[in-house]
């Protein structure tokens, strides 16, 4: 009972501070008070209620059978939309909150709302190696499923909460692409209700112009409804080996080796400075030495970057072994390093053993609560970027990053981008290396201003023909928006298919410049 009394006081004394404070006070310059009593709770509330509802599904099998029906309710309400004169724009239903994606969707408000319910995976056929699963999916309820399985998915993007159709419609990466490719390389099938209502199924050979212009689309050539996505076998363990390397020349000639051996399962490298990273490459194995292996994902355990800074600092490589899901979402906890900026006391000893195991906070939580000072103050002194640029220009980008933002550490992540039809291609006729360079955090840079710094980094990576992911700010005009991505195959399927009245265009809905 005591125990109670003294919760209740605690709980009376805060209430009474931020009274005294004033609300957006104690958001804006004391958010981890908000973010430790009141979201990390609501969070786990979250977790529990997906987690109920997964395994009911799975138990009463009832995802396959009531697919159908679902779909049949899409189709109805796109046709209801178009007796009612097809007046306004077209949009998913899902509150704009919920995405990953820092950015507000405002076109909610005045588009016609479809209500698409469709989160659960609806096969797995071991033969094909191929698993068909809802759109609204998210990465750590697919690999939850499929790992018990013996399977996984080639591209396991990070975040548990990126959800399939996201990775589609936007894209998605992971250390293994410099095999694999994006997201949307790893998948083999989109099926999508149209603007006339229509279901359409689309593959390589099937409807393959549709199937190539729908990732990056962001859902304006109609609303997907199911994929199917590759597996490959799981493993027990990736074999990890860390590599502290200095100075930028070394850093990129070492991290673009690693990225062209296809013996590598994985490769990844984390900036600490500009002339100080550790190279990692992993390997997929179903064997390890016990005294090596790390449970990387525990809740008490460090965060990823912090515990992978420890090679920098001591100077010294290593090999570890952890558990492959736990290797999957390696950076979750922490949210890469963003976390750190909302719970500064976040990776403190104490915390993770007594409040670890409710961390990360639901970005979409975070999201519905940040209120209008809080993303003011983000949107003009903190950066989420991602920008992919050829490998051969990773030295330049990494000094045009380094003097127009100065955000640590960096995220080296490489891909191959494979000569495909639609948004995103390379500039030749063969397939080529890339690097996702992501910068996340507040710039240290002294003459940083979101808008001119951001349109500067803009207009280097259209020089070295690399592309901006699309769930961040962006700041080109229309004209250069189409000048960094190709935008003929989607343009010729948005006439052909009628979309022009039931879908705004991709940079219409995405842009700063056109949403202000």
């Amino acid at each position: 009972m005591s125990a109670l009394w003294s919760v209740g006081a605690g709980l009376l004394l805060l209430l009474l501070w931020v009274r005294h404070r004033g609300l957006e006070a104690v958001l804006v310059h004391h958010r981890w008070v908000f973010v430790c009593f009141f979201l990390l709770p609501l969070s786990i509330l979250f977790d529990i209620y997906y987690q109920l509802r997964a395994w009911a599904v799975w138990r009463l099998h009832s995802a396959p059978r009531q697919h159908a029906q679902r779909v049949r309710h899409i189709q109805e309400q796109v046709r209801e939309w178009k007796k009612e004169g097809s007046r306004r724009y077209m949009c998913t239903g899902r509150p704009g909150w919920l995405t990953v994606s820092l950015r507000v969707g405002k076109y909610k408000k005045t588009h016609k709302n479809i209500m698409i319910n469709l989160m659960d995976v609806l096969e797995v056929d071991s033969e094909r190696q191929v698993v068909r699963v809802e759109p609204l999916v998210s990465m750590g309820q697919l690999t939850a499923y499929l790992n018990p399985m013996g399977w996984t998915i080639p591209v396991v993007p990070e975040l548990d909460d990126l959800t399939v159709g996201g990775l589609i419609m936007g894209t998605g990466i992971e250390s293994s692409s410099h095999i694999y490719g994006l997201f949307q390389h790893t998948c083999v099938a989109y099926e999508l209700v149209l603007a006339d209502g229509s279901l359409v199924r689309c593959s390589p050979t099937e409807n393959s112009d549709l199937f190539y212009a729908v990732p990056w689309s962001c859902g304006t050539l109609g609303f997907l409804v199911a994929a199917e996505i590759k597996m490959v076998p799981a493993k027990k363990y990736v074999k990890i080996h860390y590599e502290p390397v200095r100075g930028l020349q070394k850093i990129c000639e070492r991290f673009t080796e690693e990225s062209k051996k296809k013996e590598n399962s994985f490769v990844e490298g984390l900036m600490y400075s500009l002339d100080e990273a550790v190279i990692m490459t992993g390997v997929l194995t179903d064997e390890a030495e016990q005294s090596k292996i790390n449970r990387i994902g525990n809740y008490y355990k460090p965060w990823f970057f912090k515990h992978v800074e420890k090679y920098l600092k001591a100077d010294r490589t290593g090999v570890e072994y952890i558990p492959s899901r736990h290797y999957y979402h390696r950076h979750t906890r922490s949210i890469f390093w963003e976390l750190q900026d909302i719970i500064p006391f976040g990776n403190n000893p104490v915390f993770r053993y007594l409040f670890g195991w409710m961390v990360p906070p639901k970005i979409s939580l975070l999201k519905l609560t940040q209120g209008e000072a809080i993303r003011k103050l983000y949107e003009q002194h903190h950066v989420v970027q991602d920008m992919l640029v050829p490998i051969k220009s990773l030295e330049k980008s990494i000094q045009t990053f380094h003097v127009d933002l100065n955000v640590y550490p960096i995220w080296l992540c490489p891909f191959i981008l494979p000569n495909n039809p639609g948004m995103v291609h390379p500039k030749g006729n063969e397939a080529e290396l890339y690097v996702d360079i992501g910068a996340y955090g507040e710039p240290k840079s002294k003459q940083f201003e979101a808008r001119a710094s951001m349109r500067q980094m803009e207009k280097f990576v259209r020089s070295v023909h690399g592309f901006q992911m699309l769930y961040a700010d962006c700041y080109m005009t229309r004209e250069e928006f189409w000048d960094m991505f190709d935008g003929s195959l989607y343009h010729r399927l948005r006439e052909e298919m009628n979309c022009k009245d039931a879908f705004p265009e991709v940079y219409d809905k995405i842009c700063k410049a056109a949403r202000h």
